[in-house]
C-alpha cells in the first residue's frame, strides 16, 4: 500500500439530510460542466478517467449510523480525509445523520449508504426498488443475543422478556428457533435507547444487538452478563454491505468502481494503521458534534471487532461478494423475515463490480 497522502484541511462533511442540489463539478471540469483543457496533476488517473468520474458530479454518501467504526462507514470518511477520492477526482459528499439512507440513495437524493447486513437489504428490497448492493465486507453475522448473568440458555427467555432495534432480525429469530424457545413465551419489546446496562438491571432480560457494540461496552465495564452467537447455533449471515443507486450505477459504473476503489483502499489504511485511522475519525465525530456518541475509546472496542471480521471474510478480499455467499442468509430471510416478495438474489447484488477492482489478491491503485 502507497504511504497515504497529508489529510486535507477542508472538512465536505454533512451532518444534515441533504436535498437535492445543483450539481457540482471538481477541478477536473469548467464551470459549465466540460472538460477542462487544463490537466489536473494532482490526480493519480489519466486526464480521460479524471474528466469521466468529475462529470458525474457530487456523489453523496449517507452513512448509515454517524461515526462508527464500522466497514463501509469509517473507510468512506477516511478517504475523503486521505484525499483518495481527490486522487480520483471524485467530489463525495458525506452525510453524517445517519437516517433514511436507503430511502435517500432509492430515490436519487443520494448515491451510496450502507447496511448492516445482507439480510437487511433483503428485507428492504422486498418493499423498495432502484438499489443494487455492490460491497459484502464479511462473512460474521453482527449481531448476537446478550443477556442478564441469569439466562445461561436462550430457553430461560420463555416466560421473560426480549428486546429488539427495528425489527427482530432473521438472524436472531434463527438463532432462537434453533435453541428450541417457545416465542409464544418471550414478551418482545422494541427497545428505544441503546444504553446496555438495561439487561445488566434486569429492566429487561436480553437484547438484539450489535456484537461489536453494546456487549463490548458491558464489557469495557466490567459488569456480567451472558451472550450467544449466531454461531453457536450454527446460523450463519454476512456483515455489512454497500449499497448503489441502482440508476447511478447503470450510467456512471466507472464513476462507482472508482468509489469503491477509494474506500477500500481507506479500509486497507484502517487495517493497518488503525490507531492513526480511529484518531482521525474520532476527532471527525468531535468535529460535529457527535464526539460524545462515538468517543475514541469506543470506535477502539467496535473495529478490534469489526475488523476481523473484514479479515475472515471468504475471500480474503474485503468487499468481494457472491450470490453463494448470501444463498444462506436468504433462506433465513425467506424463513422468518415476514415478508413475501423477496426478490432473487442475482437482482440485489453486482457479484463483479468490486472483484474486478482486485488483481493477483491485491486492490489494484494507480501508481502501486
Amino acid at each position: 500500500m502507497s504511504t497515504p497522502p497529508a489529510l486535507k484541511k477542508s472538512r465536505r462533511i454533512s451532518v444534515a439530510l441533504l436535498v437535492a442540489t445543483a450539481l457540482t463539478l471538481s477541478a477536473c471540469t469548467t464551470a459549465e460542466g466540460g472538460p477542462s483543457s487544463t490537466p489536473n496533476t494532482d490526480a493519480l488517473i489519466s486526464q480521460k478517467s479524471c474528466d469521466r468520474n468529475a462529470a458525474a458530479g457530487t456523489i453523496t454518501y449517507i452513512s448509515g449510523y454517524g461515526y462508527s467504526a464500522s466497514a463501509g462507514q469509517l473507510d468512506v470518511f477516511l478517504a475523503e480525509e486521505l484525499g483518495y477520492f481527490d486522487d480520483l477526482c471524485l467530489d463525495v459528499e458525506i452525510n453524517a445523520s445517519g437516517a433514511n439512507g436507503q430511502q435517500l440513495v432509492s430515490s436519487g437524493q443520494a448515491e451510496f449508504t450502507a447496511l448492516g447486513s445482507a439480510s437487511d437489504v433483503m428485507l428492504a428490497a422486498a418493499n423498495s426498488g432502484n438499489l443494487t448492493a455492490v460491497a459484502t465486507y464479511g462473512n460474521t453475522p453482527p449481531f448476537s443475543i446478550f443477556a442478564n448473568e441469569k439466562i445461561t440458555d436462550l430457553t430461560d427467555l420463555e416466560g421473560g422478556t426480549l428486546g429488539y432495534f427495528i425489527n427482530l432480525t432473521p438472524i436472531a429469530s434463527a438463532m432462537l428457533d434453533a435453541a428450541g424457545v417457545d416465542m409464544s413465551k418471550v414478551e418482545l419489546i422494541k427497545m428505544t435507547n441503546y444504553d446496555p446496562t438495561v439487561v445488566t438491571r434486569g429492566q429487561v432480560d436480553a437484547i438484539v444487538g450489535y456484537a461489536s457494540n453494546q456487549p463490548e461496552n458491558l464489557r469495557a465495564q466490567g459488569l456480567p452478563f451472558t451472550e450467544f452467537f449466531p454461531a453457536d447455533f450454527g446460523v450463519g449471515g454476512t456483515y455489512n454491505v454497500m449499497e448503489v443507486n441502482s440508476q447511478f450505477l447503470a450510467q456512471n459504473r466507472a464513476v462507482s468502481a472508482d468509489f469503491m476503489r477509494a474506500t477500500l483502499h481507506a479500509l486497507q489504511f484502517c487495517l493497518d494503521s488503525s490507531d492513526e485511522c480511529l484518531d482521525i475519525l474520532a476527532g471527525l465525530a468531535d468535529e460535529s458534534g457527535q464526539g460524545a456518541a462515538f468517543p475514541r475509546d469506543q470506535l477502539e472496542r467496535t473495529w478490534n471487532v469489526e475488523s476481523q471480521w473484514v479479515r475472515d471474510s471468504n475471500s480474503g478480499l474485503p468487499g468481494t461478494q457472491t450470490a453463494a455467499d448470501w444463498q444462506p442468509e436468504y433462506e433465513l430471510v425467506t424463513q422468518f423475515g415476514g415478508v413475501d416478495n423477496v426478490p432473487a438474489i442475482t437482482a440485489m447484488i453486482d457479484q463483479t463490480l468490486v472483484a474486478d477492482l482486485y488483481a493477483d489478491g491485491a486492490l489494484i491503485w494507480p501508481g502501486n
